[in-house]
């Protein structure tokens, strides 16, 4: 189906301000919107009010507005600007919610603008949880039990009346990071976290659920064309179990611990699911939970939209998930769209990845002495760090030191007190996972406590005990490829792994491809995204690229965020996916020779290396 000529102007929103459940990874995916758009010849119409956006500068858009995403200030810009077509699904909820408001008073039928990518029943079916819940059980989908409530006295009759019981899941609807949810363990924490969700939603609507903490929680991206063509782009797992947000758990990709049977059967509900909702073309993401015992199958949440985790899916595979979305939602099937990467497939081939992808959570708790720190099922993180090994023992640990926390976590002395703390969800309680394997206590303490799946128990002590596995064996770089190297990588994506040396003692083969022959320039970027550190430094950073491809050079990215712009793998000329380490920016350096680093720009991070790369040997570009 070819790209459609019925509509030429195209109204994009951003979805504004940084906050937490809705930063970096939504600049990310407005940049691939807005470029594939423009490389259609549709004029783009861009609103947001985040100038710390990339997607914000000018030539990204026919017209830039820097505007209140709200629906009186959006109206007149529609009035003015006249577009065919709203897409609204790759700005995060802002954009999801303020889609639906004009939709329902009346603007967008007023002026002939046509909501493309998912439409307005679609988004109300999967954001409106009753109609979510009923959506699913007319699709034959076991969802939690579940009652919608509007008021704290519909939830004391459920108490009384026995529908709900104790503890019970609190979901708000058309909230974004499970703004305003919680856990209720008693009757007066329930009422307390009820009140508070009713505040949080745009309707006054919350989900009382049955909980199902400590079931595995899994989730998959899906895409869908107008030929309901349906892919799976990645499985997604949860090291943590049920009961703390999908933003706030450690997470790795592809799924550790489904069988194939279990994986298909998430696989065919995933796809029942988004042709239920009625998402016609474009991404979204399906959480599940699974029960470890039994194997049964809960759907938890639907995102008609791109996400946070759409940004994860997209670094971990190669496979621009928001590019791809943007094409569909003007007409092209997935059959009819190339692969980037490979450039001999289809964007219809799923992708097949053979390393170990794990994601980990960035907070700042640390910033707020008065914060209890305690993880639930609203998200806390401010940002995360994504690490690619070739086993989950590598991967893991190179996750962990991409965190660049401010300071060593503590743990009670006595063993009794530690295995307690587990638990208890924290931003340190994979750190204290490994210090109670460490010190020997055991696997089945351990799972006892926490609920974390005994295989990435067993993972975790080999780790605590002898290491991340590379002891004895040199690093080397390998490509995404998206394919598992079916087919050869035409973009300079990388990421460091460690494999024996040949039998003559010499290094293993690297997939570095260099083709221009020019100088490289390897700019530092920013990490993980925290408070004082933000998306202003992927501005700078995804800018000197620019500038230095400008001036000849090619330009060499290093960062670790999943989340961001200068992590797109068309952004530089090769791009390392690398811990921000001076262990490990000391290893691209020595592949690369580079004429020097940039360190100014990615905050405080690339600085602190300074001295140590200067020490090195290695040039410093702009202020010694």
């Amino acid at each position: 189906m070819p790209r459609r000529d019925d509509i030429q102007k195209i109204l994009l929103i951003g979805s504004g301000p940084i906050v937490i459940g809705q930063a970096a990874e939504f600049d990310y995916s407005g940049v691939q919107a807005c470029k594939v758009l423009l490389e259609e010849g549709y004029e783009v119409v861009l609103v947001n009010s985040n100038p710390a956006t990339i997607m914000t500068d000018p030539e990204f858009a026919t017209a830039t507005y820097i505007e209140p995403l709200l629906p009186g200030p959006v109206t007149k810009i529609l009035e003015k600007e006249r577009p065919d077509a709203l897409l609204p699904t790759l700005g995060g909820q802002t954009a999801l919610n303020l889609a639906m408001a004009l939709a329902e008073d009346g603007t967008l039928e007023r002026l002939g603008v046509e909501l493309i990518g998912a439409n307005a029943e679609a988004i109300s079916k999967a954001e409106d949880r009753e109609k979510f819940r009923a959506t699913m059980n007319e699709a034959g989908l076991r969802i939690p039990w579940s009652i919608t409530v509007e008021s704290v006295d519909e939830v004391d009759k459920g108490l009384a009346g026995g529908e709900i019981t104790l503890p019970a899941i609190v979901r708000p609807a058309f909230t974004m990071g499970g703004q305003g949810g919680g856990v209720g363990y008693t009757e007066t924490e329930l009422r307390q976290v009820v009140s508070e969700g009713l505040a949080a939603s745009p309707i006054n609507q919350v989900l009382v659920e049955e909980s199902v903490i400590g079931w595995g929680e899994f989730e998959l991206e899906v895409m869908r064309d107008r030929n309901d063509n349906v892919v799976i782009i990645c499985s997604i797992e949860n090291v943590d179990p049920m009961g703390v947000h999908t933003g706030d758990s450690i997470t790795v990709a592809p799924a550790q611990t489904l069988t194939d049977p279990l994986y298909q059967e998430l696989r065919d509900a995933a796809i029942k699911v988004i042709r239920a909702i009625g998402v016609e073309t474009g991404g979204s993401n399906v959480q599940f939970a699974v029960d470890p015992e039994s194997g049964d199958i809960a759907i938890i949440e639907m995102n008609p939209r791109v996400s946070r985790s759409s940004a994860l899916a997209s670094k971990a595979t190669g496979f621009p998930i928001a590019k791809m979305a943007a094409k569909l939602a003007v007409g092209y099937a997935l059959d009819e769209v190339p692969n980037d990467i490979t450039q001999a497939t289809p964007a219809s081939f799923e992708p097949t990845i053979d390393y170990v992808v794990t994601k980990i959570p960035r907070f700042a708790f640390e910033k707020f002495p008065g914060a209890e720190g305690r993880l639930s099922t609203y998200m806390q993180s401010v940002g995360e760090a994504m690490s690619i090994g070739r086993t989950f023992r590598e991967s893991f640990a190179k996750a962990m030191r991409s965190r660049e926390l401010d300071a060593k976590p503590e743990f009670p002395a006595e063993d009794q007190e530690l295995l307690k703390a587990l638990a208890i969800p924290t931003a340190e309680r994979f750190d204290q996972v490994l210090e109670a394997l460490r010190r020997g206590l055991g696997v089945e303490a351990v799972h006892e406590h926490s609920l974390v799946d005994r295989w990435f128990l067993r993972e975790l002590e080999a780790l605590a005990t002898e290491g991340d596995g590379t002891d004895g064996l040199v690093r080397t770089y390998k490509s995404v490829d998206t394919c598992a190297a079916e087919f050869e990588a035409a973009t300079p994506y990388y990421y460091s792994g460690h494999e024996r040396a040949r039998a003559d003692g010499t290094p293993p083969a690297s997939e570095i491809r260099r083709e221009t022959g020019r100088e490289s320039v390897v700019i530092l970027g920013a990490g993980p995204n925290r408070i004082g550190q933000g998306i202003e430094f992927d501005y700078c950073c995804v800018h000197a690229a620019m500038t230095a491809r400008e001036l000849g050079r090619d330009a060499v990215m290093i960062n670790c965020n999943p989340e961001t712009v200068s992590t797109d793998y068309d952004t530089s000329d090769r791009l390392y996916f690398e811990p921000l380490t001076a262990e490990d920016v000391l290893a691209v350096c020595a592949q690369e020779r580079p004429e020097g680093v940039i360190v100014q720009f990615g905050g405080q991070t690339p600085l602190k290396l300074a001295r140590t790369l200067e020490e090195a040997g290695v040039p410093l570009l702009g202020t010694p």
